[in-house]
């Protein structure tokens, strides 16, 4: 397979947004050199192991580059990145752009299946990952992935027990070096330009494995940059990233931080005491979520028993937020909640810091780019006005350009005038304020995640003993929904439940991908 054809945005629409200012034409590396210049010794980043100035940083990135460099990683070349929301997810995401590589971002749960397919789709060569994280054991796939991507000759361990071995290259020992002024200008010479691709993040999928969604360092920092602005985040902030970094939605916040100069606070557990306890210490002013994670905080009974008057914004997206919530969020913390519809592809929709209790309610806002252009349309293609039913739809500086697809695929995912079609049933009223009423594309969202139930069914309907499965999203309280299998056994056949999930986690499944239930019919 040859290398990747990332689509671009139309040279009329480029010239149009630099004209207007809307996107600056700095890259992501340049955004970490300027706020470490200007914050040498503020607070940048804290996990479970280290906490970083936003000078230590950079030099943590820049060795980084450096040795990536050296391995033969150069512009251009996907690097699969899949770590929890450790610091070295940082140093990784950014020691690519300061070189131009493209991190392939990826969730942890991820196993051979979603990996070995990403990395064919964007011919990735390098692949940073733990050795273990939790209950998965990468190197148990890892062999797999590798025999179907030969390309992919690099495997880099992160905290590694085994201080790496089998070939492997210990991350920790890319770090053990000095940045001398000669590898400064390579660095320079590295550096990529503002209308390349900054990373590659899969989408939900509807129609089976996961597209690429490729962004570029203009139109991701527009999106960066129009988030944060109106909701008047700045230096004096510190923002908890609870949610996994393999997400937009965190991924946001950790561009954010470098942008705006904030501290950023990465927690690698969801318990709501660990959580709170967090909040506490690092005097936590904004956290981005779900509402399903939010909604475990607030029913949390040693929720009172920590001090979280710092609190002053949460903001919830990736699911729907219900009235209730939203209401004992604002009795039990008397914070401002943020609702929120995002889309990885670009498009961020978001109530306002002076929007009254019924619009946080009722809608999610409008889109936080003024310069975005949000409409909703018929199945033509159409505008249609405002208060009625349809597709919503988005073309702007922040909207990406196309999906990354297999080789011969055809992205039907924008209209003829170039407005990316969201797949959501929504309407607007007159003032831009946006209602999501249902779903046109055919998804699960499971606490934030989204599961197509056309690769389950695949899956599904390669075991020999199933003729045929349907696959629904169940309503549930906590997530929101879970994943529903109903299976029709080939005749003569007795699988069980069990025998089913054993099947698939097999075959390479995540456990996002394997249902909770089965209705045999």
């Amino acid at each position: 397979m040859s290398t990747p054809t990332y689509p671009k945005h139309k040279k009329k629409d480029a010239d149009n947004y630099r004209r207007h200012g809307w996107w600056t034409d700095v890259t992501l590396g340049d955004v970490i050199d300027k706020t470490a210049d200007v914050f040498p010794n503020k607070e940048a980043v804290i996990d479970d192991r280290v906490r970083l100035t936003f000078s230590e940083l950079r030099a943590n990135v820049d060795k980084l580059a450096l040795g990536l460099l050296e391995m033969g990683i150069k512009k251009g070349d996907a690097v699969l990145l899949q770590l929890p929301n450790w610091a070295e997810y940082v140093y990784s995401y950014f020691a690519m752009q300061k070189i131009g590589a493209i991190p392939v971002i990826l969730i942890s749960g991820y196993k051979q299946l979603e990996v070995g397919h990403l990395a064919k789709l964007t011919q990735a060569k390098a692949w940073i990952v733990p050795e273990k994280y939790r209950k998965i054991d990468y190197t148990s796939f890892m062999g797999d992935v590798r025999a179907a991507n030969p390309q992919l000759k690099t495997i880099i361990f992160v905290r590694a027990e085994n201080k790496a071995g089998s070939g492997a290259i210990n991350f920790e020992s890319l770090l053990d070096r000095e940045v001398s002024s000669k590898d400064r200008k390579e660095l320079e010479l590295a550096k990529p330009l503002p209308t390349d691709v900054c990373h590659v993040v899969p989408s939900g999928g509807t129609t089976g494995l996961p597209k690429g969604i490729p962004r570029t360092h203009n139109d991701y920092i527009c999106n960066v940059e129009y988030l944060h602005k109106g909701w008047e985040m700045n230096t004096t902030d510190a923002c908890l990233v609870i949610v996994p970094v393999g997400h937009n939605l965190a991924v946001l916040n950790v561009v954010g931080s470098l942008l705006f100069g904030y501290k950023l606070v990465l927690s690698d557990s969801t318990r709501p005491a660990d959580i709170c306890k967090m909040i506490q210490d690092e005097k936590v002013t904004y956290m981005p979520s779900v509402p399903s994670l939010v909604r475990r905080i607030m029913e949390a009974p040693e929720m009172g028993d920590f001090d979280l008057t710092s609190l002053r914004k949460i903001s919830a997206g990736g699911e729907p937020s219900t009235p209730d919530l939203i209401m004992e969020v604002y009795r039990k913390l008397h914070c401002t909640y943020i609702n929120e519809f995002g889309m990885t592809e670009g498009l961020l929709c978001r109530s306002t810091l002076t929007d009254d209790i019924e619009t946080i309610c009722t809608t999610v806002g409008k889109a936080t780019c003024p310069y975005d252009e949000v409409r909703i349309i018929d199945r033509e293609g159409k505008k249609l006005p405002a208060g009625v039913d349809g597709e919503l739809a988005a073309k702007g500086p922040g909207i990406f350009a196309g999906y990354l697809l297999a080789p011969g695929a055809k992205d039907s995912s924008f209209t003829k005038d170039g407005f990316f079609r969201t797949g959501d049933q929504a309407q607007m009223d007159v003032s831009g304020y946006i209602k999501i009423t249902g779903r046109i594309k055919d998804i699960i969202i499971r606490g934030g995640e989204n599961i197509s139930p056309a690769q389950v069914e695949e899956i599904l309907c390669s075991h020999k003993e199933i003729a045929d499965a349907a696959v629904i999203g169940m309503p549930d309280k906590d997530l929101g929904e879970r994943v529903c299998a109903f299976v029709r056994l080939a005749p003569g056949a007795k699988l069980t439940p069990e025998a089913i999930v054993e099947y698939m986690e097999a075959s390479g499944a995540s456990k996002l991908l394997v249902p909770e239930r089965f209705e045999f019919v």
